[in-house]
């Protein structure tokens, strides 16, 4: 499987923002791209006011993603923000394409290093998985995948590929946290991770914002033995990796750690 990690730098305008994912896809689509994945917050930066922006997964922003995939045939994961019963938005990651349209809301919200998440966005509750060519994929958002079990609970419904969006908080360590917790889910899971950073805004020579997760850049594809097969700078990019799948079955058998799990 081919994928292509989309690593952009949105903005607080969504049809800017879509201009950025009709060019990255096509980049993608000319690399052989089956999927592009790109960040959290590829609607609107976080900072930015999200009720006023927050739409439904029909909505005209998410039918327009799925319009650039349909156009290339391809899956396009980008995380959106979708409204919430309680006033509050999801942070949803939009699935679409390839015959599939869904969100994944994220379930474990970013209540951390001073920044409050759930003042403004309501946890999700379900797993979400989608396939590509009979391959299933999980998908998760950024700060899940401080939490292990999610990773293997995807896993366990069959996934071999986890698609994860970020938009990391900067500050001392992060950088290396963020590669370490990659290669760790992907340890956890034995699943391939591609997983999906907003750019350092820096690196575009815009002002990031004081207070709110704006990005770092470096995403990261790692194999299910730990391994970092491909990795992104700070700056915006398209970076398309190939996914060797039988791999995932190979490092199964020789490490089954999902196989002999207690707890």
């Amino acid at each position: 499987m081919r994928v292509a990690l989309c690593q952009i730098t949105s903005t607080a305008s969504p049809s800017r923002n879509l201009s950025l994912i009709r060019d990255a896809v096509g980049r993608a689509a000319a690399e052989g791209a089956s999927v592009a994945v790109f960040p959290e917050a590829t609607m609107a930066c976080f900072g930015t006011s999200l009720g006023p922006v927050a739409e439904p997964v029909d909505g005209p922003w998410a039918s327009s993603v799925a319009d650039i995939a349909a156009e290339h045939d391809m899956l396009v994961v980008a995380g959106m923000f979708t409204p919430a019963p309680d006033g509050r938005v999801f942070n949803t990651l939009l699935a679409t394409g390839r015959g599939q349209h869904v969100g994944y809301d994220k379930i474990h919200l970013f209540d951390a290093f001073g920044f409050a998440e759930s003042k403004t966005v309501a946890p999700g509750a379900d797993l979400i998985t989608v396939s590509v060519d009979d391959v299933t994929l999980g998908l998760a958002t950024c700060y899940d995948i401080r939490f292990p079990e999610l990773f293997t609970r995807l896993a366990d419904r069959g996934a071999t590929v986890v698609l994860l969006g970020a938009s990391w908080g900067a500050g001392p360590g992060k950088l290396a946290q963020w590669e370490l917790l990659v290669r760790a889910r992907a340890l956890d899971s034995t699943c391939w991770l591609v997983a999906a950073g907003q750019a350092d805004p820096a690196a575009s020579g815009v002002e990031p914002h004081p207070k709110a997760p704006t990005g770092i850049g470096h995403s990261t594809v790692a194999g299910p033995s730990g391994e970092v097969l491909a990795q992104l700078g700070a700056a915006p990019d398209v970076l398309v990796a190939d996914l060797d799948l039988p791999l995932v079955d190979k490092v199964r058998e020789s490490i089954p750690v999902l196989a002999n799990r207690r707890l």
